[in-house]
C-alpha cells in the first residue's frame, strides 16, 4: 500500500499541474509553481530520487492530471504463466508497460507481449483495472492504473527484445524474484484463478 507521504506529495503535485493548466493570473502561476517544488521537496526527503530529477519530470507534465495506464499481458501455457525477465532489473514481470498514444488498450499489450518475448498473441479478455496505490507496489512518482489482458498464443517463438533478457513459463508456486514495481506475487495468483475458473468476473480496484 502507498505511503502517506506519497498520497500527499502525488495530490499536492496534481493540483499543481491543473492550477498550471488553467490559471490566467501570473501570481497564482507562482503560487501552483510553489506547490509543485513542495511536492518534489516530499518526494526527495523520503525516496532516493533528486529534487532537480523530479523538479524536471514534473515541469515536463502539461494539461489536466489524469492516472496513467500500464497494460501487462497474462499468457499461460500448459498450466503456468508467461514472464519476462526485464533487464533494467533483472527480475521477471508480465510483459507489458505503459500504453502508447494512438492504440488501444489491447492493441498496446499486443505490442508488448511481442516486443518482450517475441509471441505473436490474439487478446481474450480483461482479467483485471487494478489502482496501483492499492496494492503492495513500491512507491512511484505518478498514480497509475494497471490493466491485466488475457492473451492466447497464436504464433511466433521465445525472443528476447530490447527491454528483456529472459523469457520463461512459470508455475504459480515457482515463481522467479518479481519486479514489484510492475507486477506482485498476489497479482499473478489473482490471474491464475481465472485459468482456473474462465468464467471469473472482471476484477478492479
Amino acid at each position: 500500500m502507498s505511503l502517506k507521504w506519497l498520497q500527499w506529495a502525488q495530490q499536492i503535485q496534481a493540483i499543481s499541474q491543473a492550477g498550471l493548466a488553467f490559471t490566467k493570473d501570473p501570481f497564482d502561476k507562482e503560487r501552483y509553481v510553489e506547490l509543485r517544488n513542495i511536492s518534489a521537496d516530499i518526494l526527495n526527503q523520503y525516496s532516493n530520487l533528486q529534487f532537480d530529477e523530479i523538479e524536471e519530470l514534473f515541469a515536463n507534465e502539461r494539461g489536466y492530471p489524469t492516472p496513467k495506464v500500464d497494460v501487462r499481458g497474462v499468457v499461460f501455457k500448459d498450466g503456468k504463466i508467461l514472464l519476462v525477465r526485464e533487464k533494467s532489473e533483472n527480475k521477471w514481470s508480465l510483459p507489458g508497460g505503459f500504453c502508447d498514444v494512438g492504440l488501444s488498450a489491447s492493441e498496446n499489450v499486443v505490442k508488448e507481449i511481442f516486443e518482450e518475448s517475441g509471441y505473436i498473441v490474439e487478446v481474450k479478455k480483461l482479467l483485471a483495472v487494478l489502482d496501483m496505490t492499492k496494492h503492495a507496489h513500491p512507491p512511484q512518482l505518478y498514480h497509475y492504473y494497471k490493466l491485466f489482458i488475457q492473451c492466447e498464443i497464436v504464433g511466433g517463438n521465445s525472443t528476447t527484445g530490447i527491454e528483456t533478457s529472459g523469457i520463461d513459463f512459470y508455475d504459480v508456486s515457482e515463481l522467479p524474484e518479481l519486479s514489484l514495481s510492475r507486477n506482485t506475487a498476489a497479482q499473478i495468483e489473482l490471474m491464475y484463478e481465472y485459468y482456473q475458473n474462465p468464467l471469473k468476473e472482471t476484477w478492479f480496484d
